[in-house]
């Protein structure tokens, strides 16, 4: 069965390759999600499944405590799923397979090789935005379905195929199919691992810090002023302080890691005239906590921070405000996709506790499902020429076809009604 499993899932390389393409040349950057998930709609009713729409309920994710803030509309926006279920009865364990639709800015384009939605395949990697973080590993998805489709098998518990929205932003899309009902036995997200497993990861707030300063002509004709922009530089410095400090004990699950606190300085938006001392200045970071600390301390030590550097500057929230967690490494989930990935390598992939999110922590932490992040070989995310290893897109697709064997069970018999 293992070996007819790897060919059959081998054999969908092309299609995945050309999905991945599609879903590349669809630039999904926030609040134009849209055409990428048109493509994943397509997709998912290519395998014969009936896709439906999971929307984003504003009310519904302000009023939950794992919901985060946000300052767009979200009208119109909606998670794209589709559920592959047995023909009878289920005497298996259900599965969810997620990935994200939505990617970072490529900017400034000026800097990439070719374009960054071009979907440039050269030798054994395609680069765009969006290649490695995470379209690939949808294409891994479809692909593990129709391999396993391929040879008439259907799993004996529901499989649910997920496209989400907002990753990296907020996680409000994996919480609104959380908050629909959409729980698992188990769900593995496509994220770029480079094979290995992510079975921990940090949590991360997002903030802004505004500065005030006092306008005045740059000549000095109506006083001296107080620069925003140039008061900002203190409350930078004193942010990275507090960054030493979150980095100077960390816990074991990170004791190996060389820095796992990062403050990232992401945009800086201050004055409005050369010739005029600038009177604001607002600065958006964002900053990470380790699995079990809270949120709100993060938040009160932030705080505490800039209003000890003295000037007159406030801090905003909006996007991620959420926990990080961790699966012990003996559960079943784990060792039964180490398991899988192992037949296909020849080699158990190695446990990472990752220094970023995903909306694996989602389903773990609020959906009571047991949630892994598993997939490709990638590089450049987030980064210039971004690219993902079209090999590595087979390899987990025919890892996680076995794992659904093991997992979910399989049968020759008709797939069940697949009505969300």
């Amino acid at each position: 069965m293992d070996r007819e499993i790897l060919a059959a899932v081998a054999a969908e390389e092309p299609a995945m390759t050309q999905l991945l393409a599609e879903l590349v040349a669809a630039p999904t950057l926030l609040g134009d999600e849209a055409p990428g998930q048109a493509v994943m709609r397509r997709a998912f009713a290519g395998l014969g499944l009936e896709p439906f729409a999971v929307p984003l309920d504003p009310a519904a994710l302000e009023r939950h405590p794992a919901g985060a803030p946000f300052g767009w509309d979200v009208a119109g926006k909606a998670n794209v799923l589709a559920d592959w279920r047995p023909a009878g009865a289920a005497d298996g364990r259900s599965l969810i397979l997620n990935g994200h639709i939505d990617v970072v800015s490529p900017e400034p384009r000026s800097l990439w090789t070719e374009d960054p939605y071009g979907a440039r395949v050269d030798g054994e990697w395609m680069y765009g935005r969006g290649a490695g973080d995470m379209k690939a590993g949808l294409a891994a998805i479809v692909g593990t379905v129709r391999g396993l489709q391929r040879l008439g098998l259907t799993p004996r518990a529901p499989v649910q195929l997920q496209s989400v929205v907002e990753e990296e932003c907020t996680g409000n899309g994996a919480l609104a199919c959380v908050l629909a009902g959409h729980t698992a036995d188990a769900a593995i997200l496509t994220e770029p691992t480079g094979g290995a497993i992510w079975n921990a990861q940090v949590g991360v707030l997002w903030f802004q810090v505004r500065v005030l300063g006092a306008p005045a002509h740059a000549g000095g004709l109506s006083g001296g002023g107080d620069n925003a922009i140039e008061a900002s530089y203190a409350v930078i410095a004193a942010l990275r302080d507090l960054e030493a400090e979150l980095n100077a004990a960390p816990p074991p699950l990170y004791a190996d890691h060389p820095h796992p606190i990062n403050l990232n300085v992401g945009m800086i938006r201050g004055g409005d005239w050369p010739s005029t001392v600038a009177g604001e200045c607002v600065t958006h970071c964002r900053l990470a906590l380790y699995p079990g600390e809270h949120v709100a301390t993060l938040r009160e030590r932030v705080e505490q921070t800039v209003a000890a550097v003295g000037h007159r500057a406030e801090v905003r929230y909006e996007g991620f405000q959420c926990q990080g967690y961790e699966l012990a490494q003996d559960a079943p989930l784990i060792t039964g996709l180490a398991d899988a990935a192992a037949r296909v390598t020849g080699s158990a992939p190695p446990l990472f506790a990752s220094t970023a999110t995903t909306d694996a922590r989602t389903f773990q932490l609020h959906g009571d499902t047991p949630a892994v992040c598993f997939g490709p070989v990638s590089e450049g995310e987030h980064a210039i020429d971004e690219r993902v290893h079209l090999p590595s897109v087979t390899s987990t697709a025919q890892a996680i076809a076995l794992f659904i064997a093991d997992w979910c069970g399989v049968s020759d018999a008709p797939s069940g009604p697949s009505v969300g």
